[in-house]
This record gives C-alpha cells, sequence and structure tokens, in this order.
C-alpha cells in the first residue's frame, strides 16, 4: 500500500487551496525572517522549532491586522445591527491552519516554509489548542464565529479567557487521570489585550431604595479586561472579533479596608479576585452549583453588557449627538444570543442598567429586553438544567434577585389572569422553584427573557415544546423555534481533509466551500468508476496516515485495512459507550468460539473525557481500556478485533481521526442528545453512520435515505412506551445468551483478573438503575452491526453509500444555520459584499 503524501509532496498540488503566487512566497519568507529576527529576537542557528511556529503565526496574524481593522471601520461606519454571541464556552482549538485557509495563505506559507528548510505540518503540531470549552455546546460557539464572519455578520463572541481549559488527560494503569491545560504557557500569538476597554465587575454589597430611584452599594469590584482574537470570514476580507474577558485585581484591592496593614497579606489576596477567570468547569450536560460558577456566568455577562451599550451610544451612524441617549432603538441594532442558560443574568442585567442606570420606564425596559434576547436551549436532561439557590442569589447578587422576583410576580400575574385558578401551573411555570432550597429556574428566565426560544434539532425542538417548556409552549407558541447545528466545512473537510476536498472540487468545482448545499451535484457521480476509486483512495490514505499517528504517539500497531469503527465524543451513560463495549465483547467471543471462521477485521476505537467527578464515566472508561488488554494481546484474535481508547480526544486530535474512520457511531437512547455535531462531521468526512434516531441523526437519515445509514433502536415514542411499562434489564439479560455472557465476564473479573470487584457498579447500574436502557436496544444493535459487516465486505457498495451520505451532507453546515438564525430569530441579512483588502483604496 502507497504511504501517505508527504507534506512536501501535497505541497506540489494546486487544489483548493489556491495556487501560490512567486510574490506572495517570497512575502512570506521575508516576513517569516524579520519575525524571527525582530519579534523573536533569533537567530536561524538558536531557533528552536517552537520559534519557528510563532515565527509563521506572527507572519500569517499579519495579513489579518489590516481586514481586521478595515472590518471594524466598515462597521463602525455603516452602524449595521450587531449579533452578539454570549457563551461560558468557545472550543477553538488550533487557529493557524484555519486561519490560513481562510485567508487563502496555505500554499504560499506551504512553499516559503519549505524552501526555508522547514515542514509545515510540524509546525502546526507546536501549536497548542484553545481547549476553552467541554465539548458539542462550546465547539458549537467556534463554528458559530467562522460562519458569521463568513456571512458578513457583524458579529462578536463574548466569553471567558480561561487561564485553564478544559484538562488534559492522560491514562494510568487505564483509569483517566486529569492535569492542568497550561495553554497560555509560551503566550498566545492570535490575542491582542485591550487595557484601554478594561470595564469594573460588582459583586457582593446591598441595595438601598430612595426616591431618586435605585442603587447597589458597598459592592466588591473585579477588572474585566478583555482580550480579543480576530476571527476571518472564508476569503471575503471580513475579520470578526472574540473577546474574552481575563478577572483583574483593582489595585486598591483589599488595601481600602484600614486594615492592620498587612500589606503583604493583602497583595496575595488579589488572586482571590482573579480566580473567577483561571479555569473552565469540565462538566459536560451536568450542573454543578458552585458560588465561583455563578461568578464566572455573571462576569462574562456585566463586562459584555457594558460593552455593548458603550458601543451602542457612541455609534457614529444615524444620530447628531456624539452619544444615542434614546433605548427605543436598541432592539433595532443590537442583537443578544444566549448560548444555553449560562448567560442568563444577561436578562436581569439588562433590566438592572435600563431601570437603575439609565432610568427607562420598568414596561419599557422590560419589551426592550425581550426584544433583544433569544435563548437557545441545548439539553433536556434534568440534572443539566441550571437551578441556583436563592441564597446564593442573596448574598452574590441581591440587586438581580430583586429583578427577578419582579419579573416573576409580573409572568405568574399574566398565567394566572389566564388560567385562574390553576395553581398547578403558576408553580411549574415560576422562574421560582419552592421547596427546601428555594431555587431560580434559570431555564424559565430564559423563556420569559427572550422573543425566540430554539432547540438545536427538529426532534430536540418538538421535545422542548411537548415536556420540558410545554406549558409556555401553550402560552406563547409564535416563540418556540427549530435551529438545527451544523458545522463549518472550513475547519470540517478543507483543512482536515484536503484530499477529499481536492476530489470533490475536481468533480463540482470549489463553491461548496460557502454554499454546502451544491455537494448534491456529487449524486451525478455515484456510479462514476474513477470518482469511486478516487474517494476509496483518499479514505485509505488518511486511515494509513492516521495509523501511522497512532503508532507514533500511543506505541499501537493497528491493520490498516480493518474497519476504522470509531465513538468519539464526551463519556457519559446517555452516549451509552457501554453498548459499544458490550458489541465488542460480543465480537470477541464469537472470535474465540470459532477462530478459524472468517471475520471482517475492526479496529473498535472509543476517545472522550470524564468530568473529574462523574465516578460512572471513569468506571467506562476503565472498562474501555481493559477490555482493550484482553482483546488486543489474545493471540487467537490477531489482527481481526483491536480495540483502543484514544487518550486526550481534543479539536486537534478530532481532526486527525474523522477523515480516517469508517464507521460513526451515534447510539445515544432516542430522546436525550439534543443534536450532536460530531455526526455531521463524519458524515461530511465519508464515514457511515450507525445510530439511533435521535438528534440530528434523524434528518441525516432524511437527507440521505433511512437505508443510506444504518438505523436501529427504539424510538422517542417506543422509549416512552417502555417508561410507562417499566424497564426491566433482568429480562433481556435473561432472554439473550450473548448479552448475558458479556455481562457475566465483566461482572466475574474477566476484563479485571487482578481486580475481580472492578465492575461490580457498572454491572449494578446496568441491572438495576439504568436510565437509557442499553439492554433494550442490544440486540438490534447487534443485529445491525451485522449487516455493517455485510457492507463492508462489498467495497465498492460501501463506498457508494459513503458518496451519496457525503452528496446529502449539505444541510449540516453552519453556514445553513447561522443564515436561519439571522433572518428568524436577529432579523438581518447575511451579506455577500466583500470588504476590500488593505492593500486596495476604501470605495
Amino acid at each position: 500500500m502507497a504511504a501517505p503524501l508527504s507534506d512536501g509532496e501535497r505541497r506540489k498540488q494546486i487544489s483548493v487551496r489556491g495556487i501560490a503566487g512567486l510574490g506572495d512566497v517570497a512575502e512570506v519568507r521575508k516576513s517569516f525572517n524579520r519575525h524571527l529576527h525582530f519579534t523573536l529576537v533569533k537567530d536561524r542557528n538558536v531557533a528552536t522549532p517552537r520559534d519557528y511556529f510563532f515565527a509563521l503565526a506572527h507572519t500569517v496574524r499579519d495579513h489579518l491586522v489590516g481586514r481586521w481593522i478595515r472590518t471594524q471601520q466598515h462597521y463602525y461606519e455603516r452602524d449595521p445591527k450587531r449579533i452578539y454571541y454570549l457563551s461560558l464556552e468557545f472550543y477553538m482549538g488550533r487557529t493557524l491552519q484555519n486561519t490560513m485557509v481562510n485567508l487563502g495563505l496555505q500554499n504560499a506559507c506551504d512553499e516559503a516554509i519549505y524552501q526555508l528548510g522547514l515542514d509545515l505540518e510540524e509546525l502546526e503540531e507546536i501549536e497548542e489548542d484553545a481547549g476553552l470549552g467541554n465539548g458539542g455546546l462550546g465547539r458549537l460557539a467556534a463554528c458559530f464565529l467562522d460562519s458569521m464572519a463568513t456571512l458578513g455578520l457583524a458579529a462578536y463572541g463574548y466569553g471567558i479567557r480561561y487561564e485553564f481549559g478544559i484538562f488534559n488527560q492522560k491514562i494510568v494503569d487505564g483509569w483517566q487521570v486529569e492535569e492542568a491545560d497550561d495553554w497560555l504557557r509560551y503566550g498566545n500569538p492570535w490575542e491582542k489585550a485591550r487595557p484601554e476597554y478594561m470595564i469594573p465587575v460588582h459583586f457582593y454589597g446591598r441595595v438601598e431604595h430612595s426616591p431618586e430611584g435605585v442603587k447597589w452599594v458597598d459592592t466588591q469590584v473585579v477588572l474585566a479586561m478583555p482580550y480579543d482574537t480576530p476571527v476571518p470570514g472564508y476569503k471575503n476580507n471580513t475579520v470578526n472579533t472574540m473577546r474574552l474577558w481575563s478577572a483583574k485585581a483593582p489595585n486598591d484591592f483589599n488595601l481600602q479596608e484600614f486594615n492592620v496593614g498587612d500589606y503583604i497579606e493583602a497583595v496575595l489576596d488579589r488572586n482571590l479576585a482573579e480566580n473567577i477567570s483561571r479555569v473552565l468547569y469540565p462538566n459536560d450536560n451536568f450542573f454543578e452549583g458552585k458560588e465561583l460558577r455563578l461568578k464566572q456566568e455573571y462576569f462574562v455577562v456585566a463586562a459584555t453588557l457594558h460593552d455593548i451599550i458603550r458601543r451602542f451610544k457612541s455609534s457614529k451612524f444615524g444620530c447628531q449627538d456624539p452619544v444615542r441617549t434614546s433605548f427605543e432603538t436598541f432592539p433595532d441594532k443590537v442583537a443578544i444570543q444566549l448560548n444555553d442558560t449560562h448567560p442568563a443574568l444577561s436578562i436581569p442585567e439588562l433590566m438592572r442598567i435600563l431601570v437603575d442606570v439609565e432610568k427607562v420606564d420598568w414596561d419599557k425596559a422590560w419589551e426592550i429586553t425581550k426584544q433583544t434576547c433569544a435563548y437557545t436551549n441545548h439539553t433536556v436532561l434534568p440534572e443539566a438544567l441550571e437551578r441556583w439557590p436563592v441564597s446564593m442569589f442573596e448574598k452574590l447578587l441581591p440587586r438581580h434577585l430583586e429583578i427577578i422576583y419582579a419579573l416573576n410576580q409580573m409572568h405568574l400575574d399574566h398565567v394566572a389572569a389566564l388560567y385562574p385558578g390553576d395553581i398547578d401551573r403558576l408553580r411549574r411555570m415560576s422562574v421560582i422553584e419552592e421547596g427546601d432550597c428555594k431555587r431560580i429556574n434559570m431555564a424559565h428566565l430564559c423563556v420569559i427573557g427572550s422573543h425566540a426560544v430554539n432547540g438545536v434539532a427538529r426532534i430536540h425542538s418538538d421535545i422542548v415544546k411537548n415536556t420540558v417548556f410545554k406549558d409556555f409552549y401553550e402560552l406563547e407558541p409564535e416563540k418556540f423555534q427549530n435551529k438545527t447545528n451544523g458545522i463549518t466545512p472550513r475547519r470540517w473537510l478543507l483543512l482536515c481533509n484536503p484530499g477529499l476536498a481536492d476530489v470533490i472540487a475536481e468533480k463540482i468545482g470549489e463553491d461548496f466551500v460557502t454554499d454546502l448545499s451544491q455537494l448534491k451535484k456529487l449524486l451525478d457521480f455515484i456510479n462514476n468508476e474513477t470518482f469511486i476509486r478516487d474517494v476509496a483512495k483518499v479514505k485509505q490514505e488518511n486511515k494509513l496516515k492516521f495509523s501511522a499517528y497512532l503508532e507514533e504517539h500511543y506505541k499501537v500497531k493497528i491493520n490498516p485495512s480493518s474497519m476504522f469503527d470509531i465513538q468519539v465524543k464526551r463519556i457519559h451513560e446517555y452516549k451509552r459507550q457501554l453498548l459499544n463495549c458490550l458489541h465488542a465483547i460480543t465480537l470477541y467471543n464469537r472470535i474465540r468460539s470459532d477462530p478459524s471462521k472468517s471475520f471482517v477485521p475492526r479496529t473498535i476505537m472509543i476517545g472522550g473525557k470524564a468530568a473529574p467527578g462523574y465516578h460512572m464515566a471513569k468506571m467506562i472508561i476503565k472498562l474501555i481500556t481493559s477490555i482493550g488488554e484482553v482483546v488486543n494481546n489474545d493471540p487467537y484474535v490477531g489482527d481481526k478485533l483491536k480495540v483502543i481508547f484514544l487518550e486526550n480526544y481534543r479539536v486537534s486530535l478530532a481532526e486527525k481521526v474523522i477523515p480516517a474512520a469508517d464507521l460513526s457511531q451515534q447510539i445515544s437512547t432516542a430522546g436525550t442528545e439534543a443534536s450532536g455535531t460530531g455526526n455531521m462531521k463524519f458524515m461530511l468526512n465519508g464515514a457511515l453512520t450507525i445510530g439511533t434516531m435521535d438528534g440530528a441523526n434523524v434528518e441525516m437519515a432524511e437527507e440521505a435515505g433511512e437505508e443510506n445509514l444504518f438505523i436501529f433502536g427504539m424510538r422517542v415514542e417506543e422509549v416512552e412506551a417502555l417508561d410507562r411499562q417499566g424497564y426491566n434489564a433482568r429480562e433481556y439479560y435473561e432472554r439473550i445468551p450473548e448479552l448475558r455472557q458479556a455481562i457475566d465476564q465483566i461482572s466475574s473479573g474477566f476484563f479485571s483478573p487482578r481486580d475481580p470487584g472492578c465492575f461490580r457498579d457498572v454491572v449494578n447500574m446496568l441491572m438495576h438503575h439504568d436510565r437509557f436502557k442499553v439492554f433494550a436496544d442490544y440486540e438490534a444493535y447487534i443485529k445491525c452491526q451485522g449487516q455493517v459487516d455485510q457492507l463492508f465486505m462489498d467495497p465498492r457498495e460501501w463506498t457508494k453509500k459513503v458518496i451519496r451520505n457525503i452528496a446529502c451532507s449539505g444541510k449540516f453546515s453552519s453556514d445553513r444555520t447561522i443564515t436561519e438564525y439571522a433572518k428568524e430569530i436577529w432579523g438581518v441579512e447575511p451579506s455577500a459584499t466583500k470588504i476590500p483588502p488593505p492593500n486596495l483604496p476604501r470605495d
């Protein structure tokens, strides 16, 4: 089999990455050497690979700056409605290659670096991931920023500049061990600190009511320091801004208190204030009601709203005064999108500013707030919903608590008027939950304070309307929308899979990059033998390249002609990595019982992080690694089956594994995965999906035809029916011999001979309190996997299905998603106009 193309060979391909003009190449070389010398103060004799990376990053950044300044100038002059995407997570990954792709610089840089005797791919590997997110929600925010810039929207991402992002995962003796992610250790070439826009944020204190109005006094102040990162659109010269806030203690922190002169102690205490932006909470789909987390949520909201209002007031356009004074037009100029309930405090904070500071009438302020804010719901799992204790609010944000009480009263009065005497409805719909510990239901606050509420896939939006927010939907059905998630084809096709992008561009041209629906044109080539061969060849090259990577970094040797069967996502019971484990054990048992029989060889790879406090998720990782120990060292099995845990799954690893996948596992219990976005990445990159009718899988099956995915298992209605009837795991255990054998092996210590009771918690959960009904879908899953094997044995038919999937993946571009948000929620139109580049005069 041919070795994968080296970077040097790929360099010679013209492809979708733009022809490298000689002038560009010379310019890049010159700039690179200048940065090495003057920015990094290094001579080429002593420069390290990291120095070379920074020199290249600064070279590429230079190409961004002129466009960045010009874009912001363009917005200032035209004063469009601005979109503010508020999120506590932005899972950006690496920036260098993405910037080169979007600026059309990749080939010029490639050639220049090659001429300097260096390897571009090696330099790209030096960059740290910006891991400021847990998974889907944070990565979605990153894809959205790319699409908003590509669509020419005046958009800003606002979040927190965590000093430590999602932990690095090490596997030690088969167990997950967390390590701090010190991603800023060597500096971040992409950010620019903006101390001139530093903003004070207030906590604690008390509220004073007087005839002049309401004052929040005796507060503790923390400063929010903004760091701006450029967000380039794809070849349109638009560069938007992601602004992340970092916490700084004011210089008089703890010194104002005429304390006993313990100056040293007071300066050391600055850490207490600055801890706010220290670390990302590592929970995915789980609420942990910690005060520091609530501080983070208010910190980003307060700093951001201050910034939004400053920008609104000082906008130049259509205004004789130096500043706008009326807030009437605020919703015409500002849209705030809340990425889940984490920035929900935007609602009472905007009310506080309008009413207490700007002296806007309460009812008018409420109208403005509702017209400005919109809320995206990301999960229906009850344990993920944010419910903050009132007592914590009372202490930390006393004025916001008053405002929430007043808003809730107004809301309940309205409901009571429409449904007289329906006390239970009032209880269900209140923002305040009564009980031993009174809590604030942040989702309810978001629904009453927004003009639009959306789910993230059709099935999820329906569940939201019919269950979680049923009462609210009955009250205001027009508020509720669906916006099916998407992914950016720049990072998730061009950047990570240039081979496939080339093969596609050869057939249908390059316009699909910004209009992914054009992939439909590939349906014309579904029986084209050269195209079938080219698609299969690219997949094989990607598999060889990933095999080499695994061998180098994880010291595992795998069979590159085996089926690459991949499940990568956060470890969670609802995502059912355990179902995957049961299939792996079942395959193993079948091979052992008849080693001479011919089997379709598989390499099962499972990757993902477990929240540090999530015991069951950590046990699942230990089970996967333990199964691997047994299977991978059994001489009877050979290379028919391997089970590998992919350590430290993150954006930069996803970019390597997804293009190499044959089979994508999306096997959550129907009704639990709001959308999923990994599913879309696999589809676009030529893997086939085995999955339940959950999240966006439903729409993927609709686009490609259900017969072109491997769909199995209970539908939402059947899950609900089983809940009513009562799920009894033992019944399946007794009835299905292969299931019983697998469970008995886990239980008896077959996979943990040195600690036979190791997995008793896992078995006990599966047998007695499995909310996600793993056994109920086991039989259908095993049968469906058999169909996967059958098709894989016919490479031509497999590849034809792959092509059909790629051709039908166009709907799942985040460009389509953002266009829908723009038109149906934000009231703005995407623009195809290219801002003139910095080297040309402005129009």
